[in-house]
């Protein structure tokens, strides 16, 4: 069994900043990657940034510049350090942990943009 929780969403005004955690616990093992999604009402739910095991990080054209993920292989944790909020990313943020054989998704933990 594998539990991911999501910590650090909120409500901020536009250009502010949040930064979001993910822990991963239980019976964890070979994590290929670790990854932000968003889903905002009504829309699909979109990959925000990626990193693997080897550190390559990946992320969407709509963060870029403004978003940071990293990593700690050591604790499987992973944040996403959100600067210059705009009101479009206002959703709930999901974390997911890639493991070989599936993977598992936290909660969700919502961020609202708005002033």
């Amino acid at each position: 069994q594998v539990q991911v929780v999501e910590s650090g969403g909120g409500l901020v005004q536009p250009g502010g900043s949040l930064r979001l955690s993910c822990a991963a616990s239980g019976s964890i093992f070979s994590i290929r990657a670790m990854a932000w999604y968003r889903q905002a009402p009504g829309k699909q739910r979109d990959l925000v940034a990626r990193i693997i095991s080897g550190g390559s990080v990946y992320y969407a054209d709509f963060v870029k510049g403004r978003f940071t993920i990293s990593r700690d292989n050591a604790k499987n944790t992973v944040s996403l350090q959100m600067n210059s909020l705009k009101p479009e990313d206002t959703a709930v943020y999901y974390c997911n942990v890639d493991m070989t054989i599936r993977g598992y998704w936290g909660q969700g933990t919502q961020v609202t943009v708005s002033s």
